[in-house]
């Protein structure tokens, strides 16, 4: 069985400077908030060009949820993003209190469509939340064009996208602030939770850290009220070790995902020609019978995965937000077609031919 993600290899292949990560915290002695969790956060920061600050939060939901209260947007304010996502997204903009708009996809590329978010406008909206889907950069110059005279926040959901780029320009740098998730099944991903805030507003970089450690300005003097969001030394010092390979792993990514579109021609989603940027967090096809498609990579050895089979305003949590089935017509087609395929470091040309062998054979035909 090809499995759909498998991090044992990547476990394997860095072992050795894993253990000597998680050794110097033990011998420091320093768990939360230490050195790690400073050095990573420069070191991520740098990575994203000069004049950038990142804070390290505990998980990827909380980096949403502190970039939007940093930034002041909060109970009343409207915030458009899209439906094709996961549920966290959302989630964090109601913990910030905000109201989730959603606006459709572009069904070319699966990303938030700037037309979408031009209709979806009110006198109450603050912000937008444009999610860097599968690892492909959303239309970033197209979002601004509409964000920026309107006024409003920028925030570059980044969990799928780490390192990628549009133009040359690395994606949590084109908004006013950016949010990252660790998960472990992440492009960067830490062996637990975890997340970031990037931004190059100092003042804003600065109350965000406060935030993510009870409103505290220093120990025992609160100037607002927090929460306990904070990223451990362990966690940091893994992500430091695997930060330094981001690179060599977007290019593993790139050239599974090369792969695949070779051998499987017209079976993928359609991409723009312009494509360097994407890092492929994950592999979608769309096919017009999914799910028997699916079934019939199992049977045949093979596990997929499906992002995501239901989209955000049709999931019972929010039936009272009332879009109801027909509302996102492009988003609701997606979630009913896309399926991912394996793609981790470690997978091999063998097991992309036993991969594309399979749905080449799918007996469904005809993709889209």
């Amino acid at each position: 069985m090809i499995p759909f993600n498998d991090l044992r290899p990547l476990v394997t292949k860095y072992r050795a400077e894993i253990d000597a990560a998680v050794a110097r915290v033990l011998d420091r002695g320093w768990f939360i908030l230490g050195p790690e969790v400073d050095a990573f956060e420069a070191e991520f920061a740098a990575f994203h060009g000069s004049g950038q600050h990142a804070i390290a939060v505990a998980n990827g939901t909380d980096a949403i949820e502190l970039a939007l209260r940093g930034a002041g947007i909060g109970p009343g304010d409207e915030v458009i993003t899209t439906p094709m996502t996961a549920v966290p997204t959302v989630c964090a903009i109601e913990r910030a209190g905000a109201i989730p708009v959603f606006a459709d996809i572009d069904p070319l590329t699966c990303n938030i469509s700037p037309a979408a978010i031009r209709a979806s406008l009110t006198p109450r909206t603050r912000a937008v939340v444009p999610v860097h889907l599968y690892g492909r950069p959303a239309d970033m110059p197209a979002i601004l064009a509409i964000a920026r005279p309107a006024g409003l926040l920028v925030l570059e959901d980044c969990a799928q996208a780490h390192g990628a780029t549009l133009g040359g320009r690395v994606v949590g740098t084109f908004g006013d602030i950016a949010a990252f998730s660790f998960y472990p099944t992440k492009n960067l991903g830490a062996f637990g939770d975890g997340g970031a805030i990037l931004t190059s507003d100092a003042a804003m970089a600065d109350r965000i850290r406060r935030l993510r450690n009870y409103g505290q300005a220093k120990q025992y003097q609160h100037l607002e009220r927090g929460i306990n969001s904070r990223l451990d030394d362990i966690q940091t010092a893994i992500l430091r070790v695997l930060l330094a390979h981001l690179p060599d792993h977007t290019a593993e990514r790139r050239r599974i995902a090369g792969a695949y579109r070779s051998h499987l021609g017209n079976c993928c989603l359609p991409e723009p020609a312009a494509d360097i940027g994407h890092v492929y967090h994950l592999f979608v096809l769309r096919h017009p019978q999914r799910d028997a498609m699916r079934k019939w990579m199992a049977d045949h050895g093979v596990g997929s995965s499906v992002h995501y089979p239901l989209p955000v305003h049709l999931q019972p949590a929010y039936a009272d937000l009332s879009y109801g089935h027909g509302s996102l017509p492009a988003a609701e087609a997606a979630a009913r077609e896309v399926l991912s395929l394996p793609l981790s470091v470690g997978l091999s040309a063998a097991d992309v031919e036993t991969v594309c062998a399979a749905v080449a054979s799918f007996p469904g035909g005809g993709s889209r």
